[in-house]
């Protein structure tokens, strides 16, 4: 399938169109949960670390840096693209599915369109805007996490921020966002393929959207085991 995405291309002014518009479903689209999310499971991250600092002897900046590593490293770039294997996954296997359902793809080949590279690939490219997603979503979850800590006093703004500043590694924020174009082509080619060779009826659309979303996420959590043991091993 994923040669069949850069074979016999859609004209250039039609890709644009398509694109755009998958950049506002996909992309866009996507901003309202995943800042809802970030910023409240920043806030359960650092008020769960400072509930278990117990000791008085541990600094308090700890909480800032332990939110500011669990954001970076797994919560944005991992479980993000988890929940949105979700919502924009079982988007682009129900859109395709239906298309296949209603025989709108025999028709685009009908007309000489390679309906592979018309329908996949501006999922591909969009896509591949996932790391602002991301980005947008390390930032609300370190804010998250500073506003539940201050409004909740546990730790002042000054330890908190520390924490953040404290030995930090511009390379972690490197290996996240190469984790994320990686999950950002399975999120797109995996519901793609489910949409695109179902079979069946309406029902068989809801199915495959399941299927799809699925084997999405089991595959990111196979690939979040590799690339963190090639990239920080």
């Amino acid at each position: 399938m994923l040669r069949l995405v850069f074979v016999k291309p859609t004209k250039g002014k039609v890709m644009r169109k398509l694109i755009f518009k998958d950049i506002q479903d996909l992309i866009i689209g996507s901003l309202g949960i995943v800042a809802f999310l970030s910023f409240f499971v920043g806030g359960v991250v650092s008020i769960q670390t400072a509930l278990n600092i117990e000791n008085p002897l541990i600094p308090k900046n700890l909480v800032g840096f332990a939110t500011r590593q669990s954001i970076i490293l797994e919560f944005a770039p991992t479980f993000m693209s988890i929940i949105l294997a979700g919502k924009v996954g079982s988007f682009i296997t129900s859109s395709i599915g239906t298309m296949r359902v209603t025989e709108q793809i025999d028709a685009l080949e009908v007309m000489g369109i390679n309906s592979v590279n018309y329908l996949v690939f501006p999922k591909i490219i969009s896509m591949l805007l996932l790391p602002i997603v991301i980005n947008f979503s390390m930032f609300l979850g370190i804010l998250g996490g500073y506003a539940a800590t201050i409004y909740g006093g546990f730790s002042s703004s000054a330890d908190f921020i520390e924490g953040i500043q404290l030995d930090f590694r511009p390379y972690h924020v490197v290996y996240a966002f190469i984790k994320t174009l990686v999950f950002a082509m399975v999120l797109a080619t995996i519901p793609s393929y489910h949409g695109y060779y179902m079979k069946g009826g309406a029902l068989e659309v809801g199915k495959a959207a399941t299927v799809a979303f699925v084997w999405t996420s089991v595959v990111i959590i196979v690939l979040n085991y590799f690339i963190t043991q090639m990239l920080l091993a």
